[in-house]
């Protein structure tokens, strides 16, 4: 991974923009708000590993360059992540094992969105969702998250209906978080 983060490709420019995307779908008020993630690191945290499990998904279902761009997305995630941590004050001997264990929980929810988002149940994601991004189970974090599960299926829904062309030279469409109830 520490190569990755000094590997140079045509698909920068791609990369940066798409990251950003991501980012800005993360940084919409109403998640904090009406949606009730938690506005800490690990709240934005947990909506990264969501929004970038959608993208991702998609770019990977695309023809080249889109699984490739797709895997350097992911690199400049956790490169990102790792600039955070030295901003946050994170000593440099405690990034890396910060790092990994960041790493290991955002391939772990991306596993579980996928399964979740392939068997096209909002209920299974709810729970989900439930379980990651609010730390409650049964009934109650169902109900908590299903407005955040019915965001993401309109996230892919979205994501799914745009052709190669608009992650290459557009915006990834995710929806605004004031417009799914």
């Amino acid at each position: 991974m520490i190569f990755a983060m000094f590997r140079r490709s045509g698909n920068d420019r791609v990369i940066e923009r798409l990251h950003g995307d991501i980012v800005a779908a993360v940084r919409q008020p109403p998640f904090y708000s009406d949606y009730s993630v938690d506005d800490t690191f690990e709240g934005r945290f947990e909506l990264l590993a969501l929004f970038s499990t959608l993208l991702v998904r998609r770019l990977a279902s695309l023809p080249s360059p889109a699984p490739e761009v797709a895997q350097e997305l992911t690199d400049r995630i956790f490169s990102e992540l790792d600039a955070a941590m030295r901003e946050m004050g994170v000593g440099d001997l405690a990034v890396p094992k910060r790092i990994k264990k960041l790493a290991a929980a955002l391939l772990g929810r991306r596993k579980a969105y996928d399964e979740a988002l392939s068997a096209a149940s909002q209920e299974g994601l709810a729970a989900t969702l439930a379980r990651n991004v609010y730390g409650l189970e049964g009934e109650e974090g169902a109900q908590k998250a299903a407005r955040l599960a019915r965001y993401a299926l309109a996230a892919e829904v979205a994501l799914n209906q745009a052709p190669l062309e608009t992650f290459v030279s557009g915006s990834a469409p995710f929806p605004k978080a004031e417009a799914i109830e």
